[in-house]
């Protein structure tokens, strides 16, 4: 059998990702078995789908690495071949026309036992016209089990199932009966989509026998749902979800696709960082866990951080200049040199790239952009603070200019009033970066320059005596 998934998202707003980690569990599977990856936009709910929802997600995916052999399909374009099959069903009998209202339908049968439709126009005989709906006739008996590789064999009850609509009243077809019609199209062989769409499996699984008793039911793997500290499902409303906030924030692709695979999946050996290879040569649905998965974006963060230090420095440059781009300083006065001298101490120190352009902003600013808190607990409130800056600023004044001497011309300032090294040069970083936690303060006056440091001591002392 040749291997064939698809990733079929809809185009309803930014990149969830839940379907990221779908999306990478098809690509895997694909990729081991030396399949076809199809990527295949259901854009058929047209009052909710938008172009640029749709390039987002091709995009979003190109990010992750994640490449596609067929498509980008559209569901939109399609729309043929679903006509077609809901005729098929109808002239089968195992369709038919509906003129109910939700809210009528929801009035007349609010006290049945069993929720949901109740089947009032199977024998009214209708004909398609304005605001009708074409409906599946669930059988009335038995049940339909689901064989899949993650959750076994549920079973649903026929009585359990309400006749579903599978043809909206404007005339389009619903995911469910697009999802069939498509699948036995393209050949797919497996479909890993969402634990969310289990419950409409049995649909999918009635639909195919009523429209393609002639093939096998793809194999279906449902993985698990994504949720927080709390056990309860990510969403847009509450947590941060799209995939491209974690792109615009400065996580690595790798360390997103390396995040991502475990949750729900783990290799052999009790390891956590993997190669791209080492999943697609690990990766089974078998081994997937049916139990939610936590997102935790702190253990997301520090999984960046560590990919962010592995990069090669000139390579940790050249991702950075996208984000330094957008740094708060004038172009012009970016010193594409100076950030390659900070660059191996600001990798070390940072956890996204995004964190990138404040670690570097006072080699670029006329004056550095102070952190009032930084101000006031390490200058303003330091009792020494006026004499440390003003001993800094006659000692640097003559010293050799290299990191090391500013460390010891710093050190033997602090002594003189009776500091140690770390509480002398707070108030030299404060004055000089503007803030109280950065890179090395020594190596970054080093590439400031001792002018730029003489002078943002001076205005230091100026401030304090406002």
């Amino acid at each position: 059998m040749t291997v064939r998934l698809r990733f079929s998202p809809s185009p309803t707003g930014y990149f969830h990702v839940g379907g990221a980690r779908t999306a990478l569990y098809n690509w895997l599977e694909a990729r081991r078995s030396g399949g076809t990856f199809i990527l295949r936009i259901e854009d058929t709910d047209t009052e909710r789908n938008r172009p640029e929802w749709a390039e987002g997600i091709q995009s979003a995916l190109r990010w992750l690495g994640l490449d596609w052999d067929e498509g980008p399909y559209f569901q939109s374009e399609r729309s043929h071949l679903y006509a077609a099959a809901a005729a098929s069903l109808l002239e089968a009998g195992s369709a038919y026309w509906c003129d109910c209202a939700r809210d009528v339908v929801e009035q007349r049968t609010k006290g049945n036992a069993v929720p949901g439709y109740d089947g009032f126009c199977r024998a009214r005989g209708l004909a398609a016209g304005p605001g009708r709906a074409l409906r599946f006739r669930v059988p009335d008996e038995g049940s339909t089990t689901v064989v899949d590789v993650i959750r076994g064999t549920p079973t649903f009850e026929h009585a359990t199932i309400e006749d579903f609509v599978i043809v909206r009243s404007n005339g389009t077809a619903l995911f469910v009966l697009a999802n069939v019609v498509d699948d036995a199209d393209m050949g797919v062989t497996h479909v890993v989509r969402a634990e969310e769409h289990l419950p409409t499996t049995p649909k999918y699984v009635l639909l195919h026998g009523a429209l393609r008793p002639d093939l096998d039911l793809p194999v279906f793997a449902h993985v698990p749902v994504l949720v927080d500290e709390r056990r309860q499902k990510l969403s847009k409303r509450r947590h941060r979800v799209a995939l491209e906030d974690y792109r615009d924030l400065g996580i690595l692709p790798e360390a997103m696709r390396n995040y991502l695979v475990l949750l729900g999946w783990a290799p052999g050996g009790d390891r956590e960082v993997l190669t791209l290879d080492e999943m697609v040569a690990e990766f089974r649905l078998e081994d997937v866990n049916s139990s939610p998965a936590f997102f935790d974006e702190r253990k997301l963060l520090h999984f960046n951080g560590e990919y962010v230090r592995a990069l090669p420095v000139e390579e940790f440059v050249a991702r950075s200049a996208p984000f330094l781009e957008r740094g708060p300083w004038k172009p012009e006065d970016f010193d594409e040199a100076a950030f390659a001298q900070m660059a191996p101490l600001v990798q070390e120190r940072v956890k996204t790239l995004a964190e990138v352009p404040a670690m570097v902003d006072f080699l670029f600013l006329p004056e550095p952009a102070f952190d009032e808190r930084a101000w006031g607990k390490r200058v303003e409130r330091g009792a020494s603070a006026r004499e440390i800056l003003a001993g800094a600023l006659e000692a640097y004044a003559s010293c050799p200019w290299d990191a090391e001497t500013l460390h010891e011309v710093t050190a033997s300032v602090g002594e003189r009033h009776g500091l140690a090294l770390g509480k002398a040069q707070f108030p030299v970083r404060v004055a000089v970066t503007g803030r109280d936690v950065g890179p090395p303060l020594f190596e970054s006056m080093a590439v400031l320059g001792r002018e730029h440091v003489l002078e943002r001591l001076r205005s230091a002392l100026a401030r304090l005596g406002e």
